[in-house]
Parts: structure tokens; C-alpha cells; sequence
């Protein structure tokens, strides 16, 4: 079969939904208690020195068909996300996990209503607008020594490029809270994640406890957008990780993943 050919999304009943998630949630949240011991947390007053990479990301995005309101809850929620996050040390041998460190998010925690993506389809929901964290995370890691222990990819591409920066599909999804972006720390260094949101990014910083001895550029190839027999069209690519030794110059290339997504727009029309 060709690796770039698509199956058509399959609906599913909203009991079978929320059946599924639940027993997913449960099922995440107990391999949590068993492993508690080698999560990283936060720890006040620890400041690392040596920056890795910084990198932001703009808050408010001329979005079409999008009102504007969830845009601005989104940053609500961005913001008493990454309060729980901000300087968490990644010590060696340690897992960070976003969901541990977040835990669900609730209206009653004060989460909004915010975009978010379900069964293809763009709809409301508390907590929406998460996964700009989970992007600017990945992005971040990519370019360290961390390794992504988990990471699921966006099966849809929701909406056309607007000054794209990055290459395309190099984000991380986020639903609670089994669809996660889990980084373990397989190095001999400790990492802290720092991050802040301004009037108009949400920025971050990757900071070791030494300066590296590596550097790391991420770019993509084989971009492909195609039509599939069922009508729609898809988005492919593949992202690789090329690490630099700054010591002999020596440079070393790895896949780091393929994307396949289904479009939810016309590329023909937006061209």
C-alpha cells in the first residue's frame, strides 16, 4: 500500500468517545502513581545558566471562520497551564510530562471554552488551545539531547499557512490526558523549561546545566500535498534532526518522524 495513500476518518459514536477516553484517563493516571518517582517537577529557586534554545509563538492568529473570543481564552488557558511547568527541572534519568503537570483541565479550575479538534472537526471546548504548548515544547526538545519518550502527531492539518517559521507538522497534540508530550532525560545533565506569555507570544527557553557539546538543526523533505481516491487531500512530510558536534565538527542525521495528514481545507483555493 502507498505509505502516502489515506483512509477516509472514521465517525465514531460519542458513548463510544467518551467510554474510550475514560478508560484511557484511568488507565494513564495509574501508570502515573506507579512511576511517580520519576516524573520531574518544579523546584523553587533553581535557575540554570546555559540557554539552549528559545523560542515563541504568536498568541493571536488571523484564523478564518474562528471568533475571536476563543483566541482570547486560549491565553487564559495557556497561562494557568504553564504555571505548574514553568522552571521544571528535568533531572537526569527523569520524564517530563505535560498532563502530570497540568492535570485536567476544568471550568472549574478556570479553564475557558477554547478551539479544539475533535473527530476532524474544528468545535468548543474547556481548556482548547492547548496544543500551541504542546508545539513550542516539541520544537524545543527536538533541539537538545532530550529524548521524546512520547509524542502524537496532528492527523489533521486545520487551518493554511500563515507566515509559517517552522516546517509543517513539527507539533505535538495534547487531549487529557493520554494523548501527551512526555521528554526523559537520558543524559548526565539536569534541564529546566522556562517559560512566559507577553502581550503577544508565548515564549520559551530550554536551559542546561552546562553548555552542550552539540548542535542541533531540525528541517523536513519529501514535502507532498495529495488527493486521495475518497476526494480529500493529504499532507505529507519528514522531519529529520541533524546534530553538529561542536568539539570535531562531526554531524550525524536522523528521522525523527513521518507526518501524514489529512487536509481540512482546499489547498487549490488558498494557493
Amino acid at each position: 500500500m502507498d505509505s502516502k495513500q489515506v483512509s477516509k476518518p472514521t465517525k465514531r459514536s460519542y458513548l463510544r468517545g467518551l467510554m474510550g477516553r475514560e478508560y484511557y484517563t484511568l488507565r494513564r493516571q495509574l501508570k502515573w502513581f506507579a512511576n511517580s518517582s520519576t516524573f520531574a517537577r518544579q523546584e523553587p529557586g533553581t535557575k540554570l545558566e546555559h540557554s539552549i534554545i528559545r523560542h515563541k509563538t504568536m498568541m493571536l492568529r488571523p484564523l478564518r471562520d474562528v471568533e475571536m473570543y476563543l483566541q482570547h481564552n486560549k491565553i487564559t488557558n495557556l497561562r494557568l497551564a504553564i504555571a505548574p511547568i514553568n522552571d521544571i527541572v528535568i533531572k537526569p534519568g527523569q520524564t517530563f510530562s505535560i498532563w502530570r503537570n497540568v492535570g485536567r483541565p476544568t471550568a472549574k479550575r478556570g479553564f475557558l471554552e477554547g478551539l479544539v479538534l475533535h473527530n476532524g472537526k474544528i468545535e468548543k471546548g474547556i481548556g482548547g488551545g492547548l496544543c500551541q504548548l504542546g508545539n513550542l515544547l516539541y520544537w524545543m526538545a527536538l533541539h537538545s539531547p532530550l529524548t521524546v519518550a512520547e509524542r502524537y502527531r496532528h492527523g489533521f492539518d486545520v487551518f493554511p499557512d500563515i507566515n509559517r517559521k517552522i516546517p509543517f507538522a513539527c507539533g505535538a497534540t495534547l487531549a487529557y490526558n493520554y494523548i501527551d508530550l512526555q521528554l526523559r532525560n537520558d543524559t548526565k545533565d539536569s534541564f529546566q523549561i522556562s517559560l512566559k506569555i507577553d502581550d503577544e507570544y508565548l515564549n520559551g527557553e530550554l536551559i542546561s546545566s552546562r553548555p552542550l557539546e552539540n548542535e542541533y538543526e531540525v528541517f523536513e523533505t519529501d514535502h507532498l500535498i495529495k488527493m486521495q481516491p475518497w476526494g480529500g487531500y493529504t499532507r505529507h512530510n519528514r522531519i529529520w534532526k541533524r546534530t553538529t558536534s561542536l568539539i570535531d565538527g562531526m554531524t550525524n542525521e536522523e528521522l525523527v518522524t513521518e507526518n501524514h495528514a489529512i487536509m481540512m481545507y482546499n489547498p487549490l483555493l488558498t494557493a
